[in-house]
């Protein structure tokens, strides 16, 4: 075997019939983060499987008669807050520099939620919904339909050109000047382009020139990072029964809440007679996901502690 085609077997490439899919702009934007997060963020994750029969019983009771449109989602959104207002360290931004290992924790006095999204053509995107910290149930319940609405209104590769523009003047301004001129360079040219340049200026210039109606669909900082993320498997498939395991948080947040599917699980007790009975449970497995960074298990204690007291009371989701 020469060199030539040593090289050639040695190389990662497609064989003749294999079908390529180079990565859209979106795609790339999320990649990017994701990788960035994995490098940044020692992340460790737990599995809490929460019984919510009983909150189950008073989300059906609330929802027939609160005289809004209510879903389960919006009551665990809720309850997200509820339990980030106990742990305040877990609704933050650790900003962390990665050659001097040196950072800082910004406890962040507003809680932005970004919640993961799904569109009709299984693109996911995560939009922020700000400031839940004030808002009762009623109003956080409008702001997450509010998200949904304006995600579907808006051109996606507009606003993402936008966000990954105001990215890369970000690093630029921080002294990082190959990432982004590599960035750039492959998002606008060769096989695998990302955006098409001219249409973008175009579009830049039909916006400055006020001839282009400006739709009712998200902002640029909607889509920006919020200060924790909450994402639900539970709504990709009826019958799923997954854990989710562990993803990386966004940085940089540093706390991560993701949510499966409700599932009924049967179950062995002791009624008053110490008789043994059988019993169904509904359990919804969640998986709390941090930033070792922050510090250790004892900073994820009261978010558990107040999501136990939640569970245990649900009638309170009546006064939220």
């Amino acid at each position: 075997m020469n060199l030539k085609e040593y090289l050639k077997t040695s190389t990662i490439r497609p064989q003749e019939g294999d079908k390529v899919e180079y990565m859209s702009f979106q795609r790339r934007m999320i990649s990017n983060v994701l990788v960035n997060s994995q490098r940044l963020t020692p992340g460790v994750g737990c599995s809490y499987d929460a019984d919510v029969t009983k909150l189950t019983e008073e989300y059906k009771k609330l929802k027939s008669s609160c005289g809004y449109d209510l879903t389960f989602n919006t009551i665990m959104l809720k309850i997200l807050v509820e339990c980030l207002k106990a742990a305040p360290k877990l609704n933050a931004h650790f900003l962390y520099n990665h050659f001097s290992g040196n950072g800082k924790l910004i406890i962040k006095k507003h809680i932005d939620v970004s919640i993961a999204i799904n569109l009709d053509n299984d693109q996911t995107f995560q939009v922020k919904v700000m400031n839940l910290e004030e808002k009762d149930l009623k109003e956080t319940a409008f702001l997450a339909e509010e998200a949904k609405r304006k995600l579907r209104n808006t051109k996606l590769d507009d606003i993402m050109f936008e966000v990954a523009r105001q990215r890369i003047i970000g690093l630029i301004t921080h002294g990082h000047l190959l990432s982004p001129i590599s960035q750039t360079i492959t998002s606008c040219f060769g096989k695998g382009k990302a955006i098409n340049l001219a249409k973008s200026l175009k579009s830049d210039f039909r916006k400055l020139m006020k001839k282009e109606k400006i739709e009712d669909g998200l902002k640029m900082e909607e889509l920006n990072e919020g200060t924790v993320c909450f994402t639900n498997w539970g709504t990709l498939y009826d019958d799923l029964d997954v854990n989710i395991t562990y993803i990386p948080p966004l940085y940089p947040q540093v706390f991560m809440f993701g949510m499966g599917r409700v599932k009924n699980v049967d179950f062995v007790y002791k009624d008053k007679e110490d008789s043994l009975q059988m019993g169904t449970k509904k359990i919804l497995p969640l998986s709390l996901i941090f930033d070792h960074k922050i510090g250790g298990a004892t900073d994820l204690m009261p978010f558990i502690k107040k999501l136990d007291e939640i569970l245990k009371n649900p009638e309170i989701i009546h006064t939220w």
